[in-house]
């Protein structure tokens, strides 16, 4: 017998549009408060990237850092909210669907992230996927411990109804229909060329004067997508909802909404559309999926790749488009769209978008990187 999933209501909503504007006193406790060489390392790992300015401090320590730095998107464990922990219409699903960053300092070694947060806007939306949506979006601020301003973000999640986006959304049916996918040795061969050719640019720098409009970035690939990925990006993100005995109860026992009964019987997080087929396709998901915040880890990533150690990401937005249900493949592709200068930065502008396998649009990025110029050498 198929289970019933609460509505979403103009009384809920209702509640929900007093919060927008009002500060967000402490919810769940950030995955990380600094960024140790460990947490900033997990990180990386969990969403593949093994760039040394980030994993190994002998190397770090020869760039103008002098040590480790935080990779941009590292700030997703530093803050429950920007990683789409959200508030009211409980039991109505939530799905992390963008980001928007805008990054001013460095995040050294060992600093500690404190933030602020508030809900900023409530919009209804009629969706192909799971007809009537909520989007809530949300803005974080984050701050080192002398107080500095290190970056601010606007996320999104989108609140669907569970039973609707089972039963009308149509997104998925065809996919839902299909064969399981399985890879010829071939194609997988095709896919780990790209990982083999993955260059980090590193200490080479890459100058603002030889940077070409339409020029294009290495195709970068991730996948194919296992649920042990998925585990692995949430060892380094933290989850939201992932608790073990006591603290699984009193999680549950404060917000009941929380404890999903699986087919055991037992009350279980709703995060588990990552790592459990059945109740993603309750939900309306192809299949077990990866997590929003490590899709938008990996746009960045792409970047970072991209302008080397003396480059930094001002800014970043993603849209996501399709989940990406384990057994899928992404190629992530950019190009150059415009280089400015401002404030006497020298600026370049990148857009993005990743595509898998068969070709169906995932996410949708861009990017401000600024880049060292010979005119200041």
């Amino acid at each position: 017998m198929e289970r019933s999933f609460p509505k979403i209501t103009e009384e809920g909503l209702d509640a929900l549009r007093q919060r927008i504007g009002v500060k967000i006193g402490q919810t769940a406790e950030p995955w990380c408060h600094e960024a140790t060489r460990d947490n900033i390392r997990h990180y990386a790992h969990g969403i593949g990237d093994d760039n040394p300015l980030w994993c190994v401090p002998e190397y770090a320590k020869k760039t103008r850092f002098g040590d480790v730095i935080a990779l941009p998107s590292f700030l997703f464990t530093t803050s429950r909210i920007i990683s789409g922990y959200v508030g009211g219409l409980p039991g109505i699903h939530a799905m992390w669907s963008g980001s928007d960053w805008h990054w001013h300092k460095t995040v050294n070694r060992n600093d500690e992230i404190a933030t602020e947060a508030w809900l900023k806007d409530l919009i209804v939306h009629d969706t192909r996927f799971a007809g009537r949506a909520v989007q809530q979006i949300y803005h974080v601020d984050f701050f080192n411990q002398k107080g500095d301003l290190v970056a601010g973000a606007d996320s999104w999640c989108f609140r669907t109804e569970r039973d609707h986006a089972r039963e009308k959304g149509t997104k998925y049916k065809e996919l839902r229909q299909k064969p399981v996918r399985r890879y010829s040795d071939e194609e997988l061969a095709e896919a780990n060329k790209l990982y083999a050719e993955e260059k980090i640019r590193g200490a080479t720098p890459r100058y603002w004067e030889d940077v070409k409009e339409g020029e294009a970035l290495p195709t970068m690939v991730k996948g194919p997508m296992t649920v042990t990925g998925f585990i692995a990006y949430a060892q380094g993100w933290g989850g939201l909802y992932i608790r073990a005995n006591k603290l699984a109860w009193k999680l549950q026992d404060a917000h009941p909404g929380l404890g999903i009964k699986n087919r055991f019987g037992i009350p279980d997080c709703p995060e588990r559309v990552h790592w459990e087929e059945e109740f993603a396709h309750e939900v309306g998901a192809p299949g077990a999926y990866d997590y929003g915040p490590e899709r938008a880890s990996w746009l960045t990533h792409h970047m970072t790749n991209w302008m080397g150690d003396d480059g930094t990401l001002r800014n970043a937005t993603c849209k996501i488009r399709r989940h990406n249900p384990a057994g899928d493949i992404l190629f992530i592709k950019g190009k150059v769209t415009a280089k400015y200068v401002e404030d006497g930065r020298h600026l370049v502008a990148i857009e993005q978008e990743a595509r898998q396998q068969d070709d169906e649009l995932s996410i949708l990025g861009t990017g401000i990187v600024e880049l060292p110029s010979k005119a200041s050498k």
